[in-house]
């Protein structure tokens, strides 16, 4: 694990990740719920990575497994976890990670799972803070104008730090209050495990709350201090499926927006067009409404996307064309090749430079190599074509023989006739034709013209 960088005492990273998320009305975890195609707890641990920390601890109950793979698929083994088996309030989820952290002389930086965007620059700053004014503890505060459902930061008549208030615990008084307490805090740790054996769960809730703990702290003469923050949208969490319809909007319009005005890439409606943040697309290339383009997707320079394509983890190189409605996933899509309309490629597809790939053809897990035509009504599967073939209307391989696929090999510069079918395994010589309606069972050899059913050598070729 690498050493943290951002202070001069190690870093651990606590996460909150617990809750089932009852506001959500669903039967998963609510950080299992995908912000940009990707876990909202994904998101906080990248930013947690990013930090150098020397270990981030993702506190998981609901799902837990599926928590835990979530985060690991991020930061790896700088991952480790702890169960709080009983939702009592966030004072006991950080309790339960007492055994790990309790005795180091370390930073603990406290995030939550589900506040998807908040950035490193920030969560930097706070840390910065914490150890420039000698607190034991420093909380992450914002500004509302409707701070309703949010703790209420509460401050004495000198301005400084008295104590944070839920808004069901809190007085109408102290409703009013603007400032509300984020959830996200920095502490020595030696100071915050101290004071979490002195919370009670004294409130409507009958849980522990962490938002004790920083009064606590002053009450035994230790520091707390209050860094405010000017972007609120950074610490929203997500409690609802409206809320998350909020963030997704949000999170492709910033997707866009970085593209026309870094990257050069035209939008011909930048509001019905559907962006990941960690796409990417080429100078000059033309987006059309309606398109959506998945996870880690790379789309070269001066490429035409129609209407209604989807494009997921897949690669497209210069100049390529795809055509309105085709569905392009994981795969490659070489330079000055067209696609579509409603093409399907999946499952790693591969087209060679200027391949065309026309209506209703669908290819699965299959080559095509430079210069290969199949325009119309054709399913490819586990084939692998080469330089220069034609491939006609209706042509299907036969990949699947009820119990195991097989694969179809067709060479450079063939013609295969409408409506053949290409019964796998077979190979196809290189410069032959099939007939239209052949039924191709056994291989045929270079130069030769076959038909039939089955598939007979008629003549050779010259």
């Amino acid at each position: 694990m690498s050493e943290k960088t951002t202070s001069s005492k190690p870093l651990n990273i606590l996460i909150m990740a617990a809750g089932l998320g009852t506001r959500m009305k669903s039967n998963r975890a609510k950080v299992l719920h995908e912000l940009g195609g990707l876990p909202l707890i994904a998101h906080v641990s990248r930013a947690a990575q990013a930090l150098e920390p020397r270990s981030i601890i993702a506190i998981v109950g609901h799902q837990a497994e599926q928590v835990e793979q979530a985060v690991i698929a991020e930061v790896g083994e700088l991952a480790s976890f702890v169960i709080q088996a009983k939702q009592r309030g966030t004072g006991d989820a950080v309790e339960s990670a007492r055994n790990l952290l309790e005795d180091s002389d370390s930073l603990v930086l406290v995030l939550s799972g589900d506040v998807p965007m908040i950035k490193v620059e920030t969560l930097k700053n706070l840390i910065e803070h914490h150890e420039d004014s000698g607190a034991a503890c420093t909380i992450l505060s914002v500004r509302l104008e409707n701070p309703t459902g949010y703790g209420r930061i509460i401050r004495d008549e000198n301005e400084s730090f008295q104590k944070i208030v839920e808004q069901r615990d809190a007085s109408e008084e102290e409703r009013q209050g603007k400032e509300i307490n984020s959830g996200i805090y920095c502490f020595e740790a030696k100071e915050l495990f101290r004071a979490l054996r002195k919370v009670e769960p004294k409130n409507d809730q009958g849980e522990y709350y962490l938002t004790d703990v920083p009064e606590i702290i002053m009450a035994s003469g230790g520091k707390v201090s209050v860094f405010v923050h000017n972007d609120a949208r950074e610490v929203y969490g997500v409690n609802s499926r409206a809320e998350l319809a909020e963030f997704e909007n949000l999170v492709r319009r910033n997707a866009i927006r970085r593209l026309m005005i870094d990257g050069g890439v035209t939008f011909i409606d930048p509001s019905h067009s559907y962006v990941s943040a960690e796409a990417q697309i080429g100078r000059d290339s033309v987006i059309h409404p309606n398109v959506t383009v998945e996870g880690k997707s790379i789309i070269g320079e001066n490429c035409v996307i129609r209407s209604g394509v989807r494009i997921t983890n897949s690669r497209l190189g210069d100049n390529v064309v795809v055509k309105d409605h085709s569905v392009i996933i994981d795969s490659e899509v070489g330079a000055n090749c067209s696609v579509g309309p409603f093409a399907h490629l999946r499952m790693n597809a591969l087209l060679e430079e200027k391949v065309a790939v026309g209506n209703f053809v669908e290819i699965k897990k299959s080559r095509l190599k430079r210069g290969t035509k199949a325009m119309h009504l054709t399913y490819l599967g586990d084939a692998t074509i080469g330089e220069r073939t034609n491939i006609g209307a209706g042509t299907v391989t036969c990949n699947y023989d009820g119990t195991h696929k097989h694969e179809t090999i067709i060479e450079d510069d063939v013609k295969v006739g409408s409506d053949t079918m290409l019964v796998a395994p077979v190979r196809v010589g290189a410069r032959s034709v099939t007939g239209a309606g052949s039924v191709v069972t056994r291989d045929v050899p270079p130069d030769s013209l076959v038909a039939g059913v089955p598939a007979e050598v008629k003549k050779k070729l010259k």
